[in-house]
């Protein structure tokens, strides 16, 4: 039999489903390596008394921790899914996941948006800089950089994207428009990723700076476009795609000398085409983007009472 706190931790959690998931992944994506690290001091996971003088001094438990953030996101999703919804939300969530008849369209459009307008646009300012060749053209054994990139690329596009698609986006597109849900999702999914970019090379560009641009400029506008195709085909298999595209693309279409102030303005500049996309879409569906869609909301657990 239930308590009154049990009972009413539950009913908070139904109100608030979206609230929970994100203090969930912050509390374990950025909370629990810096928590033990204020309470027992660097020098305990460390093994030395010295200070924590920069992120990229961190021990090796944060950037593990970080490697954990898909499971950690996934596992936020599902807790918050089975306490609101039980058994329905959760069977809801799997036939989602696993929806792949949406039309050979919309894989093409998952798969290939993000390569074809990052290719567009690094080949002309590759002309003026052998700075921005990708270091995949001259690495030695491309076919297992390839190969490590898919796997990484799809166990963090699995993971995350139940998390961030399969609760976050299904739950709020519920109650908002299309670039409302991109924004809502959007903003919690590049704070999420911005500790990545303190510990970068930010080539003498400031960090106040340079990690915002990182962080905001592209991957704000391409979570909005994959909440569209999501709404399009209601398949969490489409926004995992979706986000293999851009991790294999980071990987691959990248080199390791673009850094500082060139990186900065070739961010910039395909984070405005995106932009750029996301209006024709606007555009395109602005009845859609106006209010939500008329769907039959997921089914409400009910809280005993």
């Amino acid at each position: 039999m239930e308590t009154k706190e049990h009972t009413s931790a539950r009913a908070f959690i139904n109100r608030h489903a979206v609230l929970t998931f994100y203090i969930l992944v912050f509390a374990l994506v950025w909370g629990l390596p810096f928590i033990i690290i204020m309470i027992a001091g660097p020098g305990a996971l460390l093994g030395t008394g010295a200070e924590l003088t920069s992120p990229s001094d961190a021990p090796p438990f944060v950037y593990l921790t970080m490697l954990a953030g898909p499971l950690f996101i996934a596992g936020a999703g599902i807790l918050v899914i089975a306490l609101a919804y039980g058994r329905v939300g959760l069977r809801d969530l799997r036939s989602r996941l696993f929806r792949w008849q949406v039309g050979v369209r919309w894989y093409a459009v998952a798969l290939l948006t993000y390569p074809l307008l990052m290719t567009a646009i690094l080949f002309p300012f590759w002309l003026t800089s052998k700075s921005f060749r990708p270091d995949m053209i001259t690495a030695e054994d491309k076919a297992s950089l390839l190969v490590a990139a898919l796997v990484a690329g799809l166990v963090a596009a699995f993971f995350e994207e139940l998390g961030w698609t399969g609760f976050a986006t299904h739950e709020l597109r519920n109650r908002h428009g299309l670039l409302v849900t991109g924004l809502m999702v959007g903003l919690p999914w590049c704070l999420v990723h911005s500790p990545l970019y303190l510990s970068t090379d930010s080539g003498g560009v400031p960090l106040g700076l340079y990690v915002p641009v990182m962080a905001f400029s592209i991957l704000l506008p391409y979570r909005v476009l994959m909440v569209w195709v999501y709404d399009r085909t209601q398949s969490v298999l489409m926004a995992v795609l979706m986000h293999l595209a851009i991790d294999v693309s980071a990987f691959s279409l990248t080199s390791a000398a673009m850094v500082g102030v060139p990186d900065l303005i070739f961010n910039l500049v395909l984070g405005a085409t995106l932009w750029v996309v996301v209006a024709a879409v606007t555009a395109a569906d602005r009845r859609k983007l106006s209010r939500p869609e008329l769907d039959q909301p997921r089914p409400r657990a009910q809280v005993s009472r």
